[in-house]
């Protein structure tokens, strides 16, 4: 009859479990009246069983791991050391070094090989998932989880307990042994394993002076004082397995191996050369999530406790449906084991093949064009990614996901929507029939820190004395316009500008989708909404802004003006309402002038041309243009002052700060410099008076 292996394994160190695995040993030895065989594979303890034994084996487990040819009980009687009792013990090598240079391939050859040598061979496999013990926990018939009346140690077994079963281990396989339990400790049995959601196998006791004595004596405890405490739980603990055959049951049990393999580029698809097997297999399992759980717009708009839950939930029943599934080789490691029930997992509560990408802080927008490009701009170059969706149907399902828990929609009817993620990021997403190869997805990323001028400085954006010149301008009330292109950075750069404003004042926001993040606390922000289905209840930014007059607004911000709200905000800016701030789409100050008279004509006021001239002129004090370059870089290339109007239809400007580019270095990065251009604003005898200091030498021209 073929034998069984036993993995005693924990979840943190301090548990117990190298004394419980090497007691559990000379119990079955007892109990059986056979040989046991207890294999050391805690490569972190490196060799605490022969402290805990007193057995020495003849040679060490990485030698044995390295054994060529058949393994027998006359080969592997060279290496074991014998105990009296009935344990033989094969010892892990005391030099961290040598520990570490196991053959795991090697081990499970062994293991293979000792379940026709020994009846139970014990394996101390320590607190880490490391390739030799994932090899332990691929061979073994049971495995006992040890874990302590800890809060911290329940927790981290907690997790210990989903991994495993990510691992597809039967859950049957797993059984938790409740160590150093007391009379009247907070932590019962019943509390464990509501923790745990498993139920608790078999209670030890806590005998901190039997175990002590035991460790000190290097004699097992069950051998020496059988009738203590301690001992007599680890007693009960076997004659439990053998009364019920565990063992028995458990061994008919399909298991996966779970040998670790290197991942490949796609991380374990194209090795198998079946990614469509590797898509349908997914798509089965979905849809069994699908059945048997309700998901359906919950992975979005959820609070982090209840995410986490959900998470968790779901994680183990995407395990239990792939036990049940015939994998046909597809899932043949722990590596592709683990990255499918991640990308099911991804698909089913977050935005699928996006999710990693989201997770990387150095990647700044994303860009999906159909399901088979996905882009993604990484320090200012855009890049093809390596992942992909696996059809046009789930690049919609993630655009649903997005949508719905903002109350956006999108269908034929209305093909395109602005969205926005949890995390602020801006969502744009457009779908056929108007995107001719596919859905199409447009993520322009929330950065995980507020940006201070700080960081611009640092990023080569702008200049001390520009950021300082900046602060007072905005402190003391002047209407600002930041202008660019797209992607060039104006939102950020707002972000930055409205950091300076007092924290006494009231703030309204208005934006298309809520981007901005303002450090302040009086902060009023506000969304447009588009129109329902019939057509009706559309809130647009111009609406927005007349609102904000009625709310007793200090300043009011922008995020974007695109149409006839330019009417609106410039006339707030002429009554009352300095320091506003808002951005546009051009390419130099000269244009934002040019593109403000534009929309102000959308807003169909019939203003005569001089007329909208004099109005911008009045409302703007200055412009700003921000540029991204070549290289990806993104800077203020000009602060300019509107001085007025000449000659009765110019509007004036007149540039603060310049950059001017010098060329591209031998790593194709621009390079230039700030300056000066020596003209003083007019605003700033006007501030001097109110008491700002303002030093003239900031616009020195200092060539």
């Amino acid at each position: 009859m073929a034998g069984h292996i036993i993995t005693i394994f924990g979840a943190k160190d301090g548990l117990g479990k190298s004394v419980m695995a090497a007691n559990v040993a000379f119990a079955y030895a007892n109990e059986l009246k056979q040989k046991v065989l207890l294999l050391d594979f805690d490569q972190r303890a490196c060799g605490d069983q022969t402290i805990i034994t007193g057995i020495k084996s003849k040679k060490s487990l990485k030698e044995l791991s390295r054994l060529n040819g058949a393994i027998d009980s006359r080969t592997l009687g060279s290496f074991v050391g014998q105990h009296k009792a009935g344990v033989s013990h094969v010892a892990m090598d005391s030099d961290p070094i040598q520990s570490s240079s196991v053959d795991v391939e090697g081990m499970g050859k062994v293991l293979k090989s000792s379940k026709s040598i020994f009846p139970v061979t014990v394996i101390d496999a320590g607190s880490e998932l490391t390739d030799l013990a994932v090899k332990a926990l691929e061979q073994a018939t049971l495995i006992l989880l040890v874990v302590t009346p800890d809060i911290l140690a329940i927790n981290q077994t907690k997790k210990l307990l989903t991994e495993l079963m990510g691992l597809m281990i039967p859950k049957d396989v797993i059984q938790v042994v409740f160590n150093q339990v007391q009379k009247g400790h907070p932590v019962t049995t019943e509390i464990a394993s509501k923790q745990l959601g498993k139920a608790i196998f078999s209670v030890v006791p806590k005998d901190d002076a039997t175990c002590a004595a035991s460790v000190t004596r290097k004699i097992p405890a069950v051998i020496l004082s059988k009738g203590a405490n301690y001992s007599a739980g680890v007693i009960n603990l076997v004659k439990k397995i053998k009364a019920k055959n565990i063992l028995q049951i458990l061994e008919k049990l399909n298991r996966p191996t779970l040998s670790l393999q290197k991942k490949s580029k796609s991380k374990g698809k194209s090795s198998s050369g079946n990614s469509d097997k590797w898509n349908f297999l997914k798509q089965r399992i979905l849809r069994g999530l699908v059945e048997e759980m309700d998901l359906q717009n919950k992975s979005l708009d959820e609070d982090e406790n209840t995410l986490l839950i959900l998470k968790d939930k779901t994680k183990k029943k995407i395990v239990e449906l792939l036990g049940k599934e015939e994998t046909g080789g597809v899932v043949s490691g722990r590596d592709q084991m683990n990255q499918i029930v991640k990308e099911v997992l991804d698909e089913a509560l977050g935005l699928g093949p996006l999710e990693d990408l989201l997770a990387d802080p150095s990647i700044s927008e994303i860009m999906v064009v159909g399901p088979k490009k996905i882009y993604y701009e990484q320090n200012g170059k855009n890049k093809l990614s390596d992942v992909t969706f696996t059809s046009d149907k789930q690049v919609l399902r993630v655009i649903e996901k997005i949508v719905y828990p903002i109350g956006r929609r999108i269908d034929e009817k209305t093909p395109y929507v602005d969205a926005r993620l949890l995390d602020g990021s801006r969502v744009h997403a457009v779908i056929p029939p108007c995107a001719i190869d596919g859905c199409t997805i447009t993520i322009r990323k929330f950065p995980e820190n507020r940006l201070t001028y700080k960081d611009f400085i640092k990023f080569g954006s702008l200049t001390e004395e520009m950021a300082d010149f900046l602060r007072v301008a905005v402190e003391s009330g002047k209407n600002i316009v930041v202008s660019g292109g797209t992607g060039s950075g104006k939102t950020s750069l707002i972000n930055v500008l409205c950091s300076f404003i007092p924290a006494n004042e009231r703030i309204i926001t208005c934006e298309d989708s809520a981007e901005l993040d303002l450090p302040q606390e009086h902060v009023v922000r506000l969304e447009t909404r588009p129109p329902n289905l019939e057509g009706d209840g559309e809130i647009s930014i111009r609406l927005l802004v007349k609102q904000t007059l009625r709310m007793k607004p200090d300043r009011i911000i922008v995020g974007e003006c695109r149409g006839g709200e330019a009417l609106d905000m410039l006339q707030a800016m002429n009554t009352g309402h300095d320091g506003s701030m808002t951005s546009v789409h051009s390419n130099s100050p000269r244009d934002c002038m040019g593109r403000l008279e534009t929309l102000i004509q959308y807003a169909g006021s019939g203003l005569a041309p001089k007329a909208i001239k004099e109005m911008i002129a009045s409302a703007v004090d200055m412009v700003i243009q921000q540029t991204r370059l070549e290289d990806g870089s993104r800077k203020v290339m000009k602060i300019t002052e509107v001085a007025g109007i000449q000659g009765g239809d110019v509007i004036t400007l007149q540039d603060i700060f310049v950059f001017n580019q010098e060329g591209i270095d031998k790593n194709g990065r621009v390079t230039g410099k700030f300056q000066a251009t020596g003209f003083i604003p007019k605003f700033v005898e006007e501030l001097e008076r109110k008491g700002y200091k303002i030093p003239r030498g900031i616009f020195q021209n200092k060539g």
